[in-house]
């Protein structure tokens, strides 16, 4: 049998924050998809879903689902970071809501761990639909974080 390459850091850093969002039941129960990790960040999309439609005048979805994304993303960004960190939780999160997301569009969020401590680590994101220029919502974000 052929031997193996052994993991990098940086790949066994992603598979952990990978195997970390898939094991959360809510992102697996609103579609989300981790679509890179590492430390430059986290990028993570979920298809819109009539599902998650917080008024039914205008389809546009609840803030709780934008809120959950933001979240998400956040702790993956996290997980990500070039310090080995296997291990977090949300210490505090804030969103500034900015515009209603398009009814229809794919959401995304993507978030960047700008700082880590010996106990806590520091995040800023942003949430946006198809219109990448435009944000839907900011965050700012602190996470415990074990190694």
């Amino acid at each position: 049998m052929p031997e193996t390459a052994p993991e990098t850091a940086r790949a066994r850093q992603s598979r952990i924050a990978r195997q970390f969002i898939e094991a959360i039941p809510h992102a697996q129960a609103l579609g989300m998809h981790l679509d890179s990790v590492g430390p430059e960040g986290a990028v993570i999309s979920m298809p819109w879903d009539e599902r998650f439609i917080g008024d039914l005048r205008s389809r546009v979805i609840h803030g709780g689902v934008i809120s959950a994304l933001m979240d998400t993303c956040c702790g993956a960004a996290v997980m990500g970071h070039e310090k080995s960190i296997s291990a977090t939780a949300t210490i505090d999160l804030r969103i500034d809501y900015m515009r209603a997301a398009t009814p229809g569009q794919r959401l995304i969020a993507r978030a960047k761990c700008y700082h880590v401590t010996r106990s806590v680590a520091f995040v800023r994101a942003w949430a946006m639909d198809e219109d990448e220029s435009n944000p839907v919502a900011t965050a700012t974000a602190a996470f415990t974080v074990e190694g």
